[in-house]
This record gives structure tokens, C-alpha cells and sequence, in this order.
């Protein structure tokens, strides 16, 4: 037996002691190489989702190397291409590494509780150069904001390492796979990062426009599509986004009249998402800020439950209830699914908080700060404090993709008051700069692939 060089002679004259310790050495030294246990339980790599072999998850999902981000990927042949499996492999044994060194204890790491750190490799791509993926209401290069020192910090977990993100790696990881994020704006601005993450912020004119694939086109006089599919062929990987502010079916109640009323279900997902989910490999939903009777009296939204409309004084009929019991239900709903397809993951995301003082965005709120991190740089918390989604998937196999204390710290990031129209009094304390806040939440996200 390899590692134990010697030979039991048979021999029934050793005495009853020395015949117990060979047995015992014997017994040991294949266990220090090969834990018995560790034959019998499956490996963490069968549980990531971000393999391009197999449709076989693997937990890993991040950079080998220490370059920076802006490797080229989208400028890559198909010939350069070619070597991914190779880089992979590398670049797996890597994050296994960062993955045992940040597993402390044994514990899953909490990415949500650690602090802010000044990274001169910050940011991973340019907010002046990204015009392909980002809306220019969010570039703030592109306005008149003087500061950009917002963009120069990463998030770092507590006794965890988030791997330095790489579009290569996360490219070839992502090989033969979709990610579908869903929801409102801020999902929106999750999505546009990830697009200029990928990228590294340049020009990438071999990206494919696959919206038509999934019915995602501009409709006569309306002012944008409902989403935005790309696919890049290299890897033949696919991100998208929709919006769904409620993450609700929405059915109209007049289909004749010229403008109607719409029935929001709470218990039934969107359907775009039950049209849809068996194409897709990671899922990232949100919703929040869409919870209001202000945004419900301008959708025209009626609630229903169970198929019946919600009368005023049922519990239901308090939005915070009405939102509650959606994130349930929704997330019950995915559980089943991943349940019937395990390669899928889920997550669902918590709010993007608000940092409007003194008023709201139309009673001249404002958000004028732009020292970094002057309310503080760490979270020391254990639990979100966001507890609405955080109950929702709890006991499911959807995760929770905490973001929302961490993007407290920063209100120096918001859009504030360099708005693409620039009107006096108004800030935009809600929506934030890109390159900025969004990218470390999908930093995280990658991370808990």
C-alpha cells in the first residue's frame, strides 16, 4: 500500500500487541491520503454552475491570475478561443484555492458582512468608453460631475476573498450558459454592469442581439424594448435582462378599452419568466421600489390573489403584505423548479436603498455627499436588513444575493444632481454611477456561483 512501505509476515508467534499496532498504522495511513468519508460524498465542484464541460454545476467561479479585469476577451478569435479548456483548468484550481482560504472554519462565507477598501485597479472598466451597454443617464462621465473618487473601492467579505473578477474566466465559465437577471431599474443597472464587466468597457461589435429570440423587440411608439438579450459566440454564453418592476403577471382587465387596468398577481410569476426559465442557467430577481401607491395608481395595477381581486381591508390589501406574500410565493415557485432542473441557480436580490435627504426625488430631496464612506465603511451584521427576501428563501434552494447594507455605506455614489437634463432641484438619489456601486454586487454574485 502506496505510503506504507512495509510487509505483515504471517505469522501467528508476534505478540497480540505489535499484530494491533500494524493494523492500526495500516488503518491510518490511507486515511491520512484518502479520508473514507471523503470517497463517499460528492465533491463541491459538482454543485457550481459555471463548468463548460457539463451541465453539472461546479462552485468556483473566478480569476486565476491577479491581471487586471480588462484582459481581452471580446477582441478574441476563434482561434485564441481554442485554449479556453486550458485557462479553465488553471484558473479553477485557483479559485478552489481562494475558496478554501476564505471557507474559514468551514463556515459559508457571508458576503454581505465585511467592509470597503481603496483598490487603485478600481474601476474594471471605463464609464467614458462603455456607450455600447450603458445608458447615459448612469455614465457620469459623460456629465458634468467633477469627483469620481466613488469609483475607486471594492467590497471585501469578512475572512472571505471575493476573487478578482476576469470576463475571460467568467466567459469561459459561463460556456453554453444563459444568466436572465429580472426586475426594475436598479436590475436594470445590475445588468448594464455586468454587460460592461464582460466587455471591460470597449467596443464589441461581435456581440449578438438575440432579443428577437426571446420576443424582446421595440414595439411601435413605445420608448424601449421590455429587455435586452446578448450572446457572445465565442463561448455561446447569453445575458439578459427584463423588466418586471413587481415580478407579478400582469393581465389587462379591459383588453377593448384604449387604456385599462391591470390585474397584478401576487401568486403568479411573470410571465415572461414561466415562458422562459427553462432556458436559463442563473436567475437573479429583484424588485422593491415599485411597492408604493404612487407607482400602482400610475401603472394602473389592481392586486388579485388566488384569481380574485383583493378588497380593501384584507391583509393583502396592505402593500407591504402584498409584497411580502410575492417574494413567497415567487420563491417557492423557483424552489419547485430547481427542484426539476438542479443545474439552475437562483438568487434573489435585496433593495437597492435610497439616499434622499430632506424630501423625496419630486419635494427636492437631495444627496449632495461625496466623501467616500463618510458614514462608516464596514457592515458587522450577521442577518440582511432587508428581511422580506431574506425570509422568502429561506428553507428553498434559491439564494439571497444581499446587497443592500453594503450599498448603504456609499450614498456618494447615487446619480445625485448630474442628470443627463440637469434639472435644477432634482436629484437622482436612487440610481447610481456606473462603473460604481452595481459592480460589486456582481462581484458577489460571480463569487457564489
Amino acid at each position: 500500500m502506496q505510503g506504507c512501505g512495509f510487509h505483515i509476515a504471517r505469522s501467528n508467534k508476534l505478540p497480540l500487541a505489535l499484530l494491533a499496532l500494524i493494523c492500526v498504522s495500516l488503518f491510518l495511513c490511507p486515511w491520512e491520503k484518502a479520508p473514507l468519508m471523503s470517497s463517499l460524498l460528492p465533491s463541491f465542484e459538482q454543485f457550481s454552475i459555471l463548468t463548460p464541460v457539463t451541465d453539472v454545476p461546479t462552485r468556483t467561479s473566478s480569476s486565476a491570475d491577479k491581471k487586471s479585469s480588462r484582459d481581452s476577451i471580446g477582441s478574441s478569435s476563434s482561434k485564441e478561443m481554442e485554449h479556453v479548456p486550458i485557462f479553465l483548468a488553471n484558473d479553477s484550481l485557483a479559485s478552489d484555492s481562494a475558496l478554501k482560504e476564505a471557507n474559514v472554519e468551514g463556515k459559508e462565507c457571508n458576503f454581505a458582512k465585511g467592509r470597503w477598501v481603496a483598490d487603485s485597479t478600481r474601476p474594471l472598466y471605463s464609464g467614458s468608453a462603455c456607450k455600447q451597454w450603458l445608458s447615459p443617464m448612469w455614465a457620469c462621465r459623460l456629465m458634468k460631475r467633477p469627483d469620481f473618487s466613488y469609483e475607486g473601492f471594492r467590497w471585501q467579505p469578512q475572512g472571505c476573498k471575493v476573487p478578482e473578477f476576469s470576463r475571460s474566466s467568467f466567459l469561459s465559465r459561463m460556456h453554453n450558459k444563459t444568466i436572465a437577471l429580472i426586475g426594475d431599474s436598479l436590475g436594470r443597472q445590475q445588468f448594464q454592469s455586468l454587460m460592461c464587466m464582460v466587455t471591460g468597457g470597449e467596443l464589441s461589435p461581435e456581440v449578438e442581439d438575440v432579443g428577437i429570440d426571446y420576443g424582446l423587440v421595440k414595439a411601435p411608439g413605445a420608448l424601449r424594448p421590455d429587455g435586452w438579450v446578448y450572446r457572445f459566440p465565442s463561448t455561446n454564453t447569453t445575458i439578459l435582462f427584463y423588466w418586471s418592476a413587481s415580478l407579478c403577471e400582469l393581465e389587462p382587465l379591459n383588453t377593448s378599452g384604449p387604456s385599462t387596468h391591470y390585474a397584478l398577481h401576487l401568486d403568479r410569476p411573470v410571465t415572461f419568466l414561466k415562458q422562459h426559465l427553462p432556458r436559463f442557467d442563473v436567475l437573479v430577481l429583484n424588485t422593491g421600489h415599485h411597492w408604493n401607491r404612487d407607482k400602482f395608481r400610475g401603472n394602473q395595477w389592481e392586486l388579485y390573489a388566488g384569481g380574485k381581486p383583493v378588497v380593501d381591508g384584507e391583509e393583502l390589501a396592505d402593500l407591504r403584505n402584498a409584497k411580502n406574500f410575492t417574494l413567497h410565493s415567487i420563491a417557492r415557485w423557483v424552489d419547485l423548479q430547481i427542484k426539476r432542473r438542479p443545474q439552475l441557480k437562483a438568487f434573489l436580490r435585496t433593495i437597492s436603498p435610497r439616499h434622499f435627504v430632506n424630501g423625496d426625488w419630486n419635494t427636492g430631496g437631495s444627496c449632495n455627499n461625496t466623501v467616500p464612506l463618510a458614514g462608516g465603511s464596514e457592515v458587522s451584521q450577521d442577518g440582511s436588513t432587508d428581511p422580506i427576501p431574506e425570509a422568502a428563501v429561506k428553507g428553498t434552494r434559491v439564494k439571497l444575493l444581499d446587497i443592500t447594507s453594503l450599498s448603504q455605506l456609499r450614498d456618494e455614489g447615487h446619480v445625485s444632481k448630474y442628470t443627463v437634463k440637469a434639472i435644477l432641484g432634482v436629484h437622482d438619489c436612487l440610481h447610481w454611477c456606473l462603473p460604481g456601486i452595481p459592480d460589486a454586487w456582481n462581484e458577489i454574485l460571480c463569487a457564489q456561483l
